[in-house]
């Protein structure tokens, strides 16, 4: 009976929270020096919060090194961490990487850049092929009579940029925009050399129209984004000169509001953060998951800034 009794009690300690199955899921961004990824961390560790029996790590390169986030992963892969969500630098490098994982028995998913050839279980963010539609069809809203335009990427290597690209294309194809040689610049992820090369491509093009960064990398220097900006505000205005650019951090829409863009799409990467974690402690459950989670888009223009900046 005294045994029964003892089994009985330990059985409703480990049913408690405080003995629930705990786990480390670490979420990998492409570069901790982009703001947009203080998103999906900041989602991460919120909901890891709420479930309780979860440790969000948030680690990944300073900048954007694909070599270094490969050694991150290795490190984790020894470390035996439970799961892996990781915003892809390099699809090549990166599908090596999520091989090693997997064959360790860490179940690896992808978030914001995806690598889909590999073995992850899940994608969770933007459609990029789509988002690269939305900001090649704001700016055909903008600027119906078409013109010259450039875009700026961020990574050669990332397969999300890549779609975001073809996005712009595909929404500009037939329209009188036409795409200057050179076409998309790859910043890496740099903001400070994002908004140089916005500068060079205005000077090596002085009819340029149009500039598309598929990321919000010249903006995440506010300063300089708004000092290349001002040079060209009285263009900004008149409408012979029109900037459509990704993501919508709180900057992006300061700098929207003071007239130094016309357009943003902005992607969800708190809610990124959250289904990460979510999803993988799906799979460590055992519980089937959707093989794509989109997360969406916002389209924001001087109409609506004021409102999703409150």
């Amino acid at each position: 009976m005294k045994k029964t009794l003892l089994a009985a009690a330990v059985f409703a300690m480990m049913a408690t929270p405080g003995f629930a199955q705990s786990y480390k899921f670490v979420i990998v961004p492409k570069a901790m020096n982009n703001p947009f990824f203080d998103f999906a961390r900041d989602g991460c560790q919120k909901r890891a919060k709420e479930l309780g029996n979860i440790e969000c790590i948030y680690k990944g390169p300073v900048e954007h090194e694909p070599a270094t986030q490969a050694q991150i992963i290795q490190d984790f892969i020894t470390q035996k961490v439970d799961g892996l969500a990781i915003s892809v630098a390099d699809v090549a490098a990166m599908t090596k990487s999520i091989e090693a994982a997997t064959a360790a028995g860490i179940p690896v998913i992808t978030f914001d850049a995806d690598a889909p050839d590999s073995r992850r279980i899940a994608y969770i963010g933007t459609d990029n092929k789509e988002f690269g539609v939305a900001l090649g069809k704001q700016l055909l809203k903008l600027r119906p009579d078409g013109g010259k335009y450039a875009m700026i990427s961020g990574g050669p290597g990332a397969k999300n940029l890549a779609e975001r690209v073809d996005g712009v294309r595909e929404a500009l194809k037939g329209s009188k925009w036409t795409e200057v040689g050179g076409s998309p610049t790859f910043c890496n992820d740099d903001p400070a050399l994002g908004v140089q090369q916005m500068t060079d491509l205005r000077t090596a093009t002085p009819d340029l129209a149009a500039i598309i960064p598929v990321g919000g990398w010249p903006m995440f220097a506010p300063e300089g984004f708004k000092a290349f900006a001002s040079k060209s505000k009285k263009d900004i205005d008149a409408g012979k000169f029109t900037l459509v650019v990704a993501d919508t951090l709180k900057m992006q829409l300061e700098l929207l509001n003071e007239g130094y863009a016309n357009a943003l799409i902005g992607q969800r990467p708190f809610e990124m953060g959250e289904k990460a974690m979510d999803t993988l402690l799906a799979i460590k459950k055992g519980q089937k998951v959707p093989e794509i989670i989109h997360t969406g888009l916002d389209v924001v223009t001087k109409d609506n800034v004021a409102a999703m900046l409150k």
